[in-house]
């Protein structure tokens, strides 16, 4: 596992009756993969986690294995409860997963003593490489970087770290207590050029559901310095990627999945489909930023 690149939190494709479209979600991270990106995670936040079944997760950590064959697929590690967070955990070890990201625990947050505990448990379940997923924003756990450190230097395993805390002075801070010893992730959309200045190596990106051209393009001029060519893709670019930030982020990426020609925008309660001035707004966005998109090549 080479923690570098660009890496899609891939979304979860349903058919019609909301069963998971396996057939959909290979053929879509192939086309990712086919334009650049470095690997897969599934399935995270954007993946609609919480509303899978343990099995449903397994399943398509397997149909990604199958779809992608070398390339990597990270297994997105998030439960309620630590057991079947360990569970999930080997059972993505056994389906040749490539490494795991490992996220604090759905619902419940607390101290730093729980949280170390719940987190390192599912690091030390098996022998894959590990990435610590960090977003207080979303998850109410805030993994400083003092801790982070902690961490590394009790667990060998854990290798890179995914901050979306929203403060480019983490990616900072992480660098200067870790070295080289973790490989830093931006873990939001709006601030990957401000992640890679901070010392970032990669992105789990959000949008590159829908532009993955354009996401690997904008990752790679950034990483390579080059400034012009990174402002003036990041210009176009923000508008769809400010959405990936947005509390129905899930339900915007996947409308632009749809008007790309890349999939569907269903998705599973207690989410509803965008609607009325939201949807519209929404599409206004998408739509003005393919009527100007840039014409590129593959970088």
């Amino acid at each position: 596992m080479k923690w570098t690149g660009v890496i899609s939190a891939i979304t979860t494709a349903f058919k019609p009756d909301y069963s998971v479209d396996h057939a959909f979600i290979a053929k879509h991270a192939q086309w990712q993969v086919e334009n650049g990106c470095d690997g897969i995670v599934a399935p995270g936040s954007l993946g609609e986690s919480a509303t899978l079944a343990l099995d449903e997760k397994v399943a398509i950590l397997k149909t990604l294995v199958n779809a992608l064959g070398q390339k990597p697929v990270v297994a997105g590690i998030a439960s309620l409860g630590t057991h079947e967070a360990v569970a999930l955990a080997k059972a993505a070890e056994q389906a040749g997963c490539a490494g795991l990201m490992v996220l604090p625990p759905y619902v419940y947050s607390t101290d730093w003593r729980e949280m170390k505990a719940h987190v390192q448990a599912v690091i030390r379940a098996t022998g894959l490489p590990c990435m610590l997923y960090n977003n207080p924003i979303a998850y109410k756990t805030d993994f400083l970087a003092a801790q982070v450190a902690e961490l590394a230097d009790e667990n060998e395993n854990l290798h890179a770290v995914k901050e979306s805390s929203g403060d480019a002075r983490r990616v900072t801070a992480l660098k200067a207590l870790c070295g080289a010893r973790l490989a830093l992730f931006a873990g939001l959309d709006d601030m990957i050029v401000e992640g890679v200045r901070a010392g970032a190596v990669g992105w789990i990106a959000g949008l590159v559901n829908a532009f993955p051209r354009e996401t690997v393009a904008l990752f790679s001029y950034a990483m390579r310095g080059e400034t012009e060519k990174a402002e003036a893709l990041y210009r176009w670019f923000l508008p769809l990627l400010r959405m990936d930030t947005v509390p129905k982020f899930v339900q915007v990426i996947k409308l632009a999945q749809q008007e790309v020609g890349m999939g569907n925008e269903r998705v599973r309660g207690p989410r509803l489909v965008l609607a009325g001035a939201e949807r519209e707004a929404a599409l206004e966005t998408i739509r003005a930023a393919l009527a100007s998109r840039p014409k590129l090549q593959m970088v």
